[in-house]
């Protein structure tokens, strides 16, 4: 069943967003990130305690993608 759509302002859209007016089976946005981190860096909670005297990271990546996103 066709979609009626009325007036539509697009304020701003993400780089990693979809925009979609009218039918559509399937949509699937991607992404990808690569996140150096040291010890301790991704700890949540309450009353955590820490104690890493010498902590380092150390990071040479000389490619620029790791792994392509593909479309098909």
């Amino acid at each position: 069943m066709p979609a009626k759509v009325g007036m539509v302002k697009v304020l701003s859209i993400s780089s990693s967003s979809i925009f979609n007016i009218g039918d559509v089976y399937s949509m699937s946005p991607a992404a990808s990130v690569k996140t150096f981190a040291g010890g301790g860096s991704f700890n949540t909670g309450s009353g955590i305690r820490i104690n890493i005297d010498r902590s380092s990271t150390y990071v040479n990546d000389r490619e620029v993608v790791d792994q392509s996103i593909i479309n098909s």
